[in-house]
């Protein structure tokens, strides 16, 4: 059997003298791992790097095989990040992510949103809320997302500024002005506001707020340390 597809190089391992087991992210297949013949040579080294889009046909002859890819180059967009400690960060980050996912599970809206941020570590200077934004994302695509449409304690689904660590979900300023030091900011930027760009302390109020459901609900339960690249970008964002 076989399939073809973009997709997403997460990671890259070596298999054997000369070839390498390699892990797609694709939109249809999810996260999919497959042999790649010659992995380890010169001339594949630069493609298959974490964040490179490629183009991917695999093949085995049962689908529960590991089986054979053939890749050709889509968008090499992980050179450029090298020589940036902070993006590089922010794509290893993402890359360790990704392997959060079931292996062989669709998360088209997560893989769409992927690129969107991938493009923007390339291009955009504003990209730190949109991965934020991600992480949001999959929280939701794993089974704990937060409910950021309406307070908590009364129903409004005006001036929501905090979320509370124990429900997940918003609460308006007015409801949490007793206990608000106990609760999570909800910056403007997560709350669906046609805003300028947020600043980097809503960055940071975005990023401790992801990180502390992410820490719950993914990596404890899993016996598992959050990334250190994420502990490492989020220091070099604030001091930037």
């Amino acid at each position: 059997m076989d399939w073809s597809e973009d997709g997403i190089v997460v990671s890259v391992r070596p298999h054997g003298e000369s070839s390498a087991v390699v892990e797609l992210f694709t939109r249809t297949q999810g996260r999919h791992l497959g042999l790649v013949r010659g992995g380890r040579s010169k001339r594949m080294r630069p493609l298959l790097q974490p964040g490179n889009s490629v183009h991917a046909t695999w093949r085995a002859r049962l689908a529960e095989h590991l089986g054979q890819y053939t890749l050709e180059p889509a968008e090499l967009r992980a050179a450029a990040l090298m020589d940036d400690p902070t993006r590089l960060a922010a794509l290893t980050t993402l890359m360790s992510h990704v392997q959060l996912v079931a292996e062989r599970e669709a998360h088209e809206r997560l893989h769409d949103a992927l690129l969107i941020v991938l493009g923007a570590l390339n291009e955009d200077d504003n990209w730190a809320p949109l991965m934020v934004r991600w992480e949001l994302g999959l929280l939701e695509e794993l089974g704990f997302g937060l409910d950021l449409a309406a307070c908590a304690a009364t129903g409004t689904r005006e001036d929501l500024h905090f979320v509370s660590p124990k429900s997940g979900r918003a609460v308006s300023a007015a409801a949490a002005a007793p206990y608000k030091e106990r609760l999570f900011e909800l910056p403007a930027f997560l709350r669906g506001l046609p805003l300028p760009p947020p600043g980097p302390d809503a960055v940071q109020a975005g990023f401790a707020l992801t990180g502390f459901f992410l820490e719950r609900h993914v990596f404890a339960p899993r016996a598992m340390a959050p990334p250190e690249a994420r502990d490492r970008l989020i220091r070099r964002l604030a001091r930037l």
